[in-house]
């Protein structure tokens, strides 16, 4: 027995590591776009698709990625996926053009999009619901919340130390490391369903419309949200994800069952991780910036700065786990947005001649505890009531909500920054009051948040001394 539990957390630890290293890729290459755009010589307009195309890709086709592993197996798929992120890694470290580097970070995001879902529904699998999947979905709350900040800390010290490229590099050995440890560790599971038809129309219209959406709010900031290149896009999108929800409701063996909805906690969740992402993205986005556009700091130090948020992450995972089995999600996540909203709220101070101390870094403190009990709760509730036939399907949706959020969240910003920098004729004060008219926006959303967990998860509760009599899996 004690070998059967030590194995489930073997099983954590490989599919973890995996999926760090992904969300670590959404923000490790911010602080490495200047060093990218020198080296490459890159027009600064095409320089930020390094940003963009992983984000398309990893957004749109996130419910894909889920699904499959439900219906053709999780180990693999999620090794699928951990191959071609892995190749694509080597490739963008390689590339010596613009071309072969977004191309190599858009089959990058596709990679990362088959891995996330995948590996945390063989997590949800592994843990039955309890204490036990609790404590683990604490720490796969942990891992994707302080992922962002430890994305731009280990980009600052390989961009200084090593040259951008080794921001790429280093994902080879981490994912040979994995691949080779998951056959032996990793067991092999799938839904069983009765069928093993897979749906291809649902497929291809939800990634186009998601793919398509986060497309056009990603160059919304730069080409206006009022052209009709953004609102057409913008209608294109609906009106592809619109067909897939008419499909949906009348395929016999549709690609996500809308009856999963009727799940509350897992509406609520999806619902709360949206704003979520808009927050936790968004704001390390701008304090990037600020750090380095306006203060003029490195890139290594910028990175090491976010240290106090990515390292105090990891201790309030415990914590936020513990106090969720003990009272339920909702007073814990309404809580972490509400920190959040106090804390980017503090943001809206920041000076143009800031210090670490005392501009940032007790900010810095204040908000890892509420991203940690915004994402740790808002794991957990995601998959409360969810069948294990639909875990990779309620992985591929939890993970959408947040990775939509945070692209929605990057784009409003930096509408809002930007249009007010203009308004200033780009001065230093300009921006900074830009980053601090976006920090409002970050603060409506958090309170937004807050508002959902509190309204939508009324009545949920999820004591541990029913979940402990819940018999582990295998």
């Amino acid at each position: 027995m004690t070998e059967h539990k030590d194995r489930k957390w073997l099983v954590l630890a490989v599919v973890g590591a995996a999926f760090f290293m992904t969300i670590l890729d959404v923000a490790i290459v911010t602080v490495a776009i200047p060093s990218i755009q020198e080296d490459l010589k890159i027009a600064e307009s095409t320089v930020q698709w390094t940003l963009t195309a992983y984000a398309i890709t990893f957004g749109g086709f996130l419910l894909l990625g889920g699904r499959m592993a439900d219906l053709l197996g999780r180990r693999i798929i999620f090794v699928g996926g951990l191959t071609l992120f892995t190749l694509a890694s080597l490739t963008c470290g390689l590339a010596n053009s613009a071309g072969v580097l977004i191309g190599a970070r858009a089959v990058q995001g596709i990679g990362a999009a088959i891995i996330s879902p995948a590996a945390l529904s063989i997590v949800t699998t592994t843990f039955s619901e309890g204490a036990d999947r609790n404590k683990a979905l604490g720490i796969w709350g942990a891992l994707g919340g302080s992922g962002a900040a430890a994305g731009v800390l280990l980009g600052g010290i390989l961009t200084k130390y090593l040259g951008w490229e080794w921001i790429f590099f280093v994902n080879v050995p981490v994912g040979a490391l994995v691949l080779a440890l998951t056959y032996p560790i990793v067991p092999e599971s799938k839904a069983d369903l009765g069928h093993r038809k897979f749906d291809v129309p649902g497929a291809v219209s939800v990634t186009a419309g998601l793919a398509l959406f986060v497309y056009a709010i990603s160059k919304a900031p730069d080409v206006g949200w009022a052209t009709g290149r953004t609102i057409g896009l913008i209608a294109l999108s609906v009106a592809i994800l619109a067909a897939f929800v008419i499909w949906e409701l009348r395929t016999t063996a549709p690609l996500v069952p809308f009856s999963i909805f009727r799940i509350r906690t897992l509406t609520a969740a999806n619902v709360v991780g949206f704003m979520l992402g808009a927050v936790i993205y968004a704001n390390f986005f701008i304090l990037t910036l600020y750090v380095q556009g306006i203060l003029g700091w490195s890139a290594l130090e910028t990175g090491i700065t976010f240290l106090a948020t990515a390292g105090t992450a990891v201790i309030w995972a415990g914590v936020a786990q513990f106090l969720v089995t003990k009272v339920g999600p909702r007073p814990i996540m309404t809580l972490g947005l509400v920190i959040l909203a106090l804390s980017v709220l503090g943001y809206t101070r920041l000076p143009v001649d800031g210090h670490y101390w005392p501009d940032l870094l007790p900010i810095y403190l204040v908000f890892s505890i509420g991203m940690v009990f915004g994402f740790v709760p808002v794991s957990i509730a995601a998959f409360i009531g969810v069948p294990g036939e639909q875990a990779g399907l309620a992985s591929g949706l939890m993970n959408t909500s947040q990775q939509i959020g945070g692209a929605f969240g990057v784009a409003i910003t930096a509408t809002i920054f930007t249009s007010q920098a203009k308004s200033g004729h780009f001065t230093p004060s300009a921006f900074t009051s830009g980053y601090h008219w976006a920090f409002v926006a970050l603060f409506a959303f958090a309170v937004a948040g807050a508002v959902a967990a509190f309204v939508l998860l009324r009545g949920v509760r999820v004591p541990a001394e029913e979940l402990e009599h819940v018999p582990a899996a295998g």
